[in-house]
């Protein structure tokens, strides 16, 4: 009776080393996890600063890049700290975690094989990143679907349409794919105007409305360069076509681009300047008693 006490003592004081030991691993997990979370914006913001003082890149672009590349980091630090502290409690408990890993490895090789499409998957979205050919809060175009990226992974690609819909594309399928704001960006202008206006007198004016708006204090800052008139673009059925860009930050070309129309439209109002609508001139053929009363 002595020796069984005694050896069930010695069990439950076993017992509760081991389990002090697994509950210190999980809480230590929480904690580094939790402590990566808080302290990456901090790392991210010493970053950026550190590359704005060796100059050449805008704070935004550098922004984009650490907000893309740090959410990468946490997921991966975070599910590599939990990995860890699985398998050293599987350890506490008595498991020998050697075969577990053999096993491990065999099944995600085997995995791989049968999942083409997740490593291809993968793979893409480590050029994505690598390349930094887009990054979260960059507005681009993928296989022709537009919108403005939340989220990076591994994996997939997350864009929000100005709909409000969220798309969702693997990284592997990512056929085409355009950054509309990528260090800086363009709005495009297409005037059209009577055959009757004089085309340099319109794109004075054009000029004259741009280097108004650069003064503006809040869309002045906004633009990179004055405006730039192309020409003429073509010859409509009703009207002759005058285009132009101008430079803006990234994002802001939409913004620029709508007030820069609005105060075209109320200056081309003010010099009488006509921005024609289609018209068309119908033909109504004779019925056939108004031909036999003319021949009569």
């Amino acid at each position: 009776m002595q020796r069984f006490l005694e050896l069930s003592i010695e069990t439950l004081h076993h017992a509760a080393q081991h389990g002090i030991r697994i509950v210190l691993i999980a809480a230590g997990a929480m904690l580094a996890a939790r402590l990566i979370n808080r302290s990456l914006p901090r790392i991210r913001a010493r970053i950026v600063a550190l590359m704005l003082r060796r100059g050449g890149v805008e704070n935004t672009e550098l922004e984009k890049r650490a907000v893309t590349l740090g959410a990468i980091f946490r997921k991966t630090v975070t599910v590599a700290i939990y990995a860890l502290a699985v398998a050293m409690v599987l350890k506490e408990a008595g498991f020998d975690i050697g075969p577990i890993l053999a096993g491990a490895g065999v099944v995600g090789l085997a995995v791989g094989f049968g999942a083409q499409n997740l490593v291809r998957d993968v793979i893409s979205g480590l050029f994505l990143l690598v390349e930094n050919q887009i990054r979260v809060h960059d507005v681009v175009n993928i296989n022709g679907t537009g919108g403005l990226v939340e989220e990076i992974n591994l994996r997939t690609t997350v864009l929000r349409g100005l709909d409000g819909a969220v798309h969702i594309f693997p990284n592997g399928s990512i056929q085409t794919l355009s950054n509309l704001t990528r260090e800086y960006s363009y709005y495009v202008f297409d005037i059209g105007v009577s055959y009757m206006e004089d085309t340099d007198h319109v794109a004075s004016v054009m000029e004259e409305v741009a280097d108004g708006l650069r003064s503006d204090a809040v869309y002045g800052p906004l633009i990179l360069d004055p405006l730039e008139v192309l020409g003429v673009e073509r010859f409509g059925e009703s009207a002759v076509h005058l285009k132009a860009r101008i430079k803006t930050k990234p994002i802001q070309q939409w913004r620029v681009g709508r007030e820069m129309n609005r105060r075209l439209k109320k200056r081309f109002d003010e010099l009488g300047i006509d921005l024609p609508y289609p018209q068309r001139t119908i033909h109504v053929a004779p019925s056939l008693a108004d031909k036999a009363a003319k021949n009569a």
